[in-house]
């Protein structure tokens, strides 16, 4: 490959399949381009298992291109079946354009909005799919598509293969992924799609709408879908999803996710999620012997780029405080308890599963049986404990579970 753009892709695992790679390396080595990728909307905030499309579009930008953000605001009403067991809960359109004012925080985070004329465009696809005349879709779009083709896509096929429920309105949704393609093509000049390896066919789908409608050349491109080494789904955890909106996940957790990174992701994980060259990677990982120190560099560099370098430093701080020096940290995950309660009492087993550290009573009182709790670096032995204020010297106090999770519980 000659475009520089395509290179470092490849160079940094991001790319995987490619409807024509040749022929668009030729285009983006002599021209910028515009290219796309399409987020839905069903929560509040994208999880770290989008982190590796944002990181696609910021590289757009370092050479040159610009990234066009598709926030679903009508796919996201009927709900992408791709690798879904059973139909998505529907969302009222209220939530869903709350949840796009959320979502683009992080974007315009992460990505570069002052340079003119590499700033991301944001477009929500329901300003057309919600204004479709049905008939004449089907008529212009519709007659473009076979079900026995259809029927052969994964999204599709591994529902089906199951026997679980697959509904007409789910099963439209490939032809308004390949309608949104066109759309960005005929309005914003937009000849490439990008999206992870699941969405291979429905861009595949988008490429070829494009060549039937308008008879111009549009390309596809995919990257890896990302699991750990230990085979477990990027992003999601024990407690949760990892959520990239700071209300949802403090900076501090969010680096410790990166921190606790398993050993043989380490330096995938660098070439992924920092901005880090290549070249440096592969020269600091031979010569580091110690991994906690390239855990250390990853959670620094992951955490910076979406909470900034204040926040990276007080989170490595803090993390040095709890576990190096066993200080109370203080920038630790905050658990707020009322006064009146403490001075009431308020039972330790009742106070964590309120706190969903665990999700059940049943695991707390396990986890306690287990000495897996401790207050103050103190193990807590006694389900029937009880929190009173005249216990605590100062109006918090820590909270430890296990070796690595650890709270500031603060009196309100």
């Amino acid at each position: 490959m000659k475009n520089k753009f395509l290179k470092e892709m490849q160079g940094r695992g991001y790319l995987n399949q490619c409807t024509n790679l040749d022929k668009l390396d030729e285009i983006c080595d002599k021209q910028q381009i515009s290219a796309y990728i399409g987020f839905d909307c069903t929560a509040s905030s994208l999880h770290v298992g989008s982190l590796l499309q944002i990181m696609i579009l910021k590289l757009m930008q370092k050479h040159g291109h610009r990234p066009i953000v598709l926030l679903g605001g009508g796919t996201t009403l009927i709900g992408d079946p791709s690798g879904k067991d059973s139909t998505r809960k529907i969302l009222d359109q209220n939530i869903i354009k709350k949840n796009i004012q959320s979502i683009k925080k992080v974007f315009t985070t992460i990505l570069n909005t002052s340079d003119k004329n590499t700033a991301p465009i944001f477009i929500d696809n329901a300003d057309w799919l919600t204004k479709l005349n049905y008939i004449q879709f089907l008529r212009d779009v519709g007659t473009h598509f076979t079900i026995n083709k259809m029927l052969t896509y994964d999204s599709v096929k591994l529902r089906l293969d199951r026997e679980q429920s697959l509904s007409y309105m789910e099963f439209n949704y490939m032809i308004l992924q390949a309608y949104d393609f066109y759309q960005l093509y005929k309005n914003n000049n937009c000849i490439l799609q990008i999206g992870g390896s699941d969405q291979w066919g429905n861009i595949v789908n988008g490429v070829d709408l494009i060549r039937r409608m308008l008879q111009k050349e549009a390309y596809g491109l995919t990257s890896p879908l990302i699991t750990l080494a230990s085979g477990a789904k990027m992003g999601k955890t024990e407690k949760g999803a990892i959520w990239l909106n700071k209300d949802l996940l403090s900076p501090y957790e969010y680096w410790q996710f990166w921190r606790n990174t398993d050993d043989r992701d380490v330096e995938r994980f660098l070439k992924f999620f920092t901005e880090i060259d290549i070249e440096e990677i592969s020269n600091i990982t031979k010569k580091e012997k110690n991994i906690n120190n390239l855990k250390i560099l990853l959670a620094n560099e992951a955490t910076k780029l979406l909470h900034g370098d204040n926040a990276a430093k007080n989170s490595a701080q803090t993390a040095k405080d709890t576990f190096e020096d066993g200080k109370m940290g203080l920038n630790l995950p905050e658990i707020k308890i009322k006064l009146s309660d403490m001075k009431k009492g308020i039972n330790i087993v009742d106070f964590i599963s309120t706190s969903k550290i665990l999700p059940s009573k049943s695991e707390v009182r396990r986890a306690i049986a287990n000495r897996g709790f401790k207050i103050n670096d103190i193990t807590i032995d006694n389900e029937k404990k009880v929190l009173l204020l005249k216990d605590f010297e100062k109006d918090n106090f820590k909270l430890s579970y296990g070796k690595k999770k650890h709270y500031l519980v603060k009196f309100i």
